[in-house]
């Protein structure tokens, strides 16, 4: 789905536009609990793992999914990551597919049973937690400590999925980038009220190829992802000069008329671009050429005891 999120979704209250949303938000509380009825399978064959958001768009979960992949791999075990087939969502698709062994049908249980085919031990899927039709063996729940929960309210009054109170069927919350203790123990609280068992961790993103900029450089920066500000933040923080941003709407599809629009700007103010790489996987091969994009991967502060956890709760692989 391609949208930029209305700004009053991330307000701190509601306000009038909310409210008068909010009759319309009944027809996504009425179907999740349509949803919570539907059984749940539970393969027996293989071990999976859901990494999900109730907010929408910008959590991390891609990157958090890569992650996974990579540490489960690292210990021997063969995983894969899968996401359900969306054609707007190819950007996200090529990122898993350079970077991990990926999977993607129009079905979640058909990439089960092609997962199992395949002898793969560990599924971790990117997206799914609202897909009630797999019983996951462990439940991973991602947000951005920036946005939080945004206003609260459910889609098209707010940007929840599902209700904050949904934690309390989950396994474990990883919040992305929180820096400021006060900023921490509020959010703590309001999860462990929710859920007192659930275990909560912390992350963070890294430029991996950071040497490739001249930081006295300056820099037009574009995205079309789910949280543009995540992206610009992470640049400030490692001194890069910005002197314009565009932002795109989530998953963008780029024709050559905007990549060409964007290098006239940039020509015009005799600056460089930088884009994200879902952003980068989409633009015309013939265009990349004056376009740098960032490579980042996700640090999870207590990756020992999120490993740990997720061994536990889906038992030993053999």
């Amino acid at each position: 789905m391609k949208f930029k999120k209305p700004n009053f979704w991330d307000y701190k209250k509601p306000n009038l536009v909310a409210y008068l949303l909010s009759p319309l938000s009944l027809i996504v509380r009425i179907n999740n609990l349509i949803l919570n009825t539907k059984p749940k399978k539970k393969f027996e064959n293989i071990k999976t793992i859901c990494v999900g958001n109730i907010y929408l768009g910008g959590t991390g979960k891609t990157p958090t999914v890569i992650k996974l992949y990579e540490i489960f791999k690292n210990n021997g075990i063969k995983v894969c990551t899968a996401k359900k087939f969306y054609p707007d969502q190819k950007d996200e698709n090529s990122i898993l597919k350079n970077r991990s062994k990926f999977i993607s049908l129009d079905s979640r249980q058909k990439i089960v049973q092609k997962a199992i085919e395949e002898n793969c031990e560990l599924l971790i899927f990117d997206d799914g937690l609202q897909d009630r039709q797999i019983d996951y063996n462990f439940k991973l729940v991602c947000f951005d400590y920036e946005k939080w929960i945004g206003n609260g309210f459910l889609i098209p009054s707010g940007p929840m999925r599902e209700k904050i109170d949904s934690l309390k069927k989950y396994d474990a919350v990883i919040i992305k980038n929180i820096n400021k203790k006060s900023d921490q123990n509020e959010i703590y609280k309001s999860i462990n009220k929710i859920n007192p068992n659930i275990r909560i961790f912390n992350s963070f993103f890294k430029i991996k190829n950071k040497d490739e900029f001249n930081l006295n450089d300056k820099f037009l920066i574009f995205s079309g992802i789910g949280n543009s500000n995540s992206f610009k933040e992470i640049l400030i923080k490692n001194n890069f000069n910005i002197i314009k941003e565009i932002v795109f709407p989530d998953h963008f599809n780029y024709k050559k008329h905007d990549i060409l629009n964007l290098i006239k700007i940039a020509e015009n103010k005799n600056i460089k671009i930088i884009t994200t790489e879902k952003d980068f996987v989409k633009i015309p091969t013939s265009l990349r050429e004056k376009i740098n994009f960032i490579k980042i991967d996700l640090e999870i502060l207590e990756q020992k005891q999120l490993t740990e956890l997720i061994q536990s709760k889906i038992s030993e692989i053999n």
